[in-house]
């Protein structure tokens, strides 16, 4: 689809092999008035092997494992995004294509778009509920501070400033990309968010990340982790922001 006059650009990262997911995706953007693209996702499982930029040893550190293949894949999917928006040079919608629209979800996002000095990277989705701290009341949401990690990457929106800090602090991934949209310390951007989220998960098995089997990390794996943490928090310019 041709989205050049669109008042936003709106992407779905999604693999392009995926016909079933895209096929969810049309349906609930054709309910919908503004145009918008596919972008197609980086399959994680089909890199010759990771990227120079994927930080193993500080993955091992802060986290306990690495990240899969598939959760890389995601984070570069991402990065890709953020390249389209500087590019456009306006305001992006990014969508992963696992979501279900909500009934105001043009109104909340056409509002957002009439504020645009009140937000670099707003949120319009969230996997868990977090307390959070007013910023702006609108009729339809109200725009806020997270106060904790919603996770998930499911719908945010951007601007080309945001989108440029991200992809310049991003030369070293070492979590997956929805913990690194909410690390203040790592990129200084606010990701605020509109509340009540106008998107909501529609909770299929992801084919862009993955995290098969993980086990939790436990006894002395858990204490090590903790103490690499602890260590960069206290060294690091941009610390590991979870506690455990």
């Amino acid at each position: 689809m041709n989205s050049s006059r669109a008042p936003v650009q709106i992407l779905v990262i999604s693999l392009e092999r995926s016909i079933e997911r895209r096929e969810r995706v049309k349906e609930q953007l054709n309910k919908i008035s503004i145009q918008w693209d596919f972008l197609n996702a980086v399959d994680g499982y089909a890199l010759p092997k990771m990227p120079a930029s994927y930080d193993c040893v500080k993955v091992k550190r802060l986290q306990g494992y690495e990240l899969t293949p598939g959760e890389v894949g995601c984070f570069l999917s991402h990065i890709k995004a953020w390249e389209a928006c500087i590019a456009a040079q306006r305001p992006t919608l990014v969508f992963e294509d696992d979501f279900i629209l909500c009934s105001n979800f043009e109104a909340v996002l056409l509002d957002l778009l009439e504020i645009p000095n009140e937000w670099d990277l707003v949120r319009l989705s969230g996997i868990y509920k977090t307390k959070d701290s007013l910023l702006v009341q609108r009729g339809l949401y109200d725009l806020v501070q997270n106060l904790g990690d919603p996770c998930g990457t499911a719908c945010y929106l951007l601007n080309p400033q945001a989108a440029q800090v991200l992809i310049n602090n991003a030369s070293n991934i070492y979590q997956p990309v929805d913990h690194y949209l909410e690390h203040f310390k790592k990129h200084h951007l606010a990701c605020l968010a509109a509340k009540p989220y106008p998107v909501e998960l529609a909770q299929s098995k992801s084919t862009i990340t993955d995290r098969p089997g993980r086990a939790p990390i436990k006894g002395y794996q858990k204490l090590l982790r903790s103490i690499y943490r602890l260590i960069d928090r206290k060294m690091s310019p941009s610390p590991w922001f979870p506690k455990d």
